[in-house]
């Protein structure tokens, strides 16, 4: 993945975890695109500081990540809905695909997209 959007992702899921000050700097440096330099004029510290708190939050959110796995289930269901678009469009476009086949498949999909929740 992207580290960028890995980042981006992460946040999402556990960015209310991060006190308020490591959210601002975090989403300065992610999502405004702002330089070490710049975060650190902003909020008045080294940029030494920003670039270890930012080490320090990506580490806080990865290890988020390794016990709950939100991120990874989040996006393995995104590909299953997407296999899932797939067939059903390839069934509706395409009367000699096997629809028995494409259905078969789509309620594999279904099946395991329920088990996780």
């Amino acid at each position: 993945m992207e580290k960028i959007f890995e980042q981006g992702l992460l946040y999402d899921f556990y960015g209310e975890l991060l006190t308020d000050h490591q959210k601002r700097i975090y989403e300065d440096a992610v999502y405004h695109d702002m330089s070490l330099g710049e975060i650190a004029q902003e909020h008045g510290i080294s940029r030494q500081g920003v670039h270890d708190l930012l080490r320090r939050c990506d580490r806080i959110l990865q290890d988020y990540e390794a016990k709950l796995h939100l991120v990874e289930r989040f996006v393995g269901a995104k590909g299953r809905i997407r296999e899932i678009e797939q067939l059903a469009q390839r069934a509706a476009e395409d009367p000699g695909a096997s629809v028995g086949d494409c259905m078969g498949r789509i309620r594999e999909l279904a099946g395991e997209l329920l088990e996780e929740l």
